[in-house]
């Protein structure tokens, strides 16, 4: 079982995210790894670890994809890029389950989808982020961005989806929540009371409409949402969060009785800073296509490269893409 990694996409490649594929490895022996990039240069990041293991495997692809170009036109003519290249090995080997990228977020959805090709019965794949929870249970989100526009079938398909990535994480009977502007079963536009009530007929474990601010709090393990809708959120969630941690970092500072309470408050104020951290998160998955893809964030380091490819690991050998394509099906007979 190899997990494929673009060794050259993310603002911190390719030495973070070698080190970080180099972690991963070291903590699970049974674990290999390609990775895909400038070859001289991966192999020069290597030595400086002084690693060697007969489970990492090296494909050489000498360009990468930008974050400024524009993704159909870079996966069609950038034939040597290290995304095209990953996404061709992980297409053409049986033995390659998993994609991990920090790249280009368009490039990275346009490949899967253009390379891999969407599972059967699936209308559309689904940027799918797991988020912290006050409860510390996790809650993912999705869509986030590959769809802006989504008719109803497409939400319950996310639900679907989404019910069986919790499943393989470990979650036995995931709650189904659908974002609205009102928990209540008549609100909402058109489209979204119309997925109402498809999830709400569905083999899901449907609980109903939750608000955007009750989305941290764990009251579901899956928020279905329209990608616009998604991105929205999750982009008011992190911008709070910034705000919010920064304004703490500048009280602390403020004076000599606030530094001192913050010393006092060290250990709290960094666990709370741990609870919320992304890269304890792993990757975003898309879910819907043929193989499993983790998208991870741009700024993603070793340690957050590393949780992802193990978080990769765990999902191919909890067979999520064959639970899926069932469940599916399921869904439709």
């Amino acid at each position: 079982m190899k997990i494929v990694v673009d060794a050259f996409g993310g603002d911190y490649a390719p030495l973070e995210i070698v080190s970080g594929a180099v972690k991963a490895l070291q903590a699970n022996l049974d674990l290999k790894v390609v990775l895909v990039g400038d070859k001289d240069k991966i192999t020069d990041i290597l030595q400086s670890l002084v690693f060697v293991s007969d489970r990492l495997e090296i494909v050489h692809a000498p360009d990468v994809v930008g974050m400024d170009e524009v993704p159909t036109v870079a996966i069609r003519t950038k034939k040597t890029s290290s995304i095209v290249v990953a996404y061709d090995y992980l297409k053409q080997n049986d033995d390659a389950v998993a994609l991990v990228s920090a790249g280009s977020t368009g490039a990275t959805l346009t490949g899967a989808v253009l390379k891999l090709g969407r599972i059967p019965n699936i209308s559309r794949p689904a940027l799918a982020p797991i988020l912290p929870t006050v409860n510390d249970k996790g809650v993912m989100l999705l869509d986030v961005g590959a769809n802006a526009d989504c008719k109803a079938d497409n939400l319950l398909h996310f639900g679907i989806m989404g019910a069986e990535y919790m499943r393989a994480m470990g979650v036995k009977k995931p709650k189904i929540g659908l974002l609205n502007i009102g928990t209540e079963e008549e609100k909402g536009s058109e489209m979204i009371k119309e997925a109402h009530q498809l999830l709400k007929k569905s083999k899901l474990n449907f609980v109903g409409n939750i608000e955007a601010r009750d989305v941290l709090r764990g009251l579901v393990d899956v928020v279905v949402c329209d990608g616009f809708s998604g991105n929205v959120c999750l982009k008011t969630i992190e911008g709070t969060a910034e705000i919010l941690f920064g304004e703490i970092k500048d009280i602390t500072k403020s004076s000599f009785k606030a530094k001192l309470g913050a010393l006092l408050l060290k250990k709290n104020l960094y666990d709370m800073k741990k609870k919320y951290d992304y890269k304890n998160f792993g990757g975003a998955p898309l879910l819907g296509v043929k193989k499993i893809v983790l998208k991870c964030h741009g700024n993603s380091k070793a340690e957050s490269v590393s949780t992802t490819i193990e978080q990769a690991y765990k999902l191919a050998s909890n067979h999520l893409i064959e639970k899926v394509t069932k469940a599916v099906e399921k869904n439709e007979e």
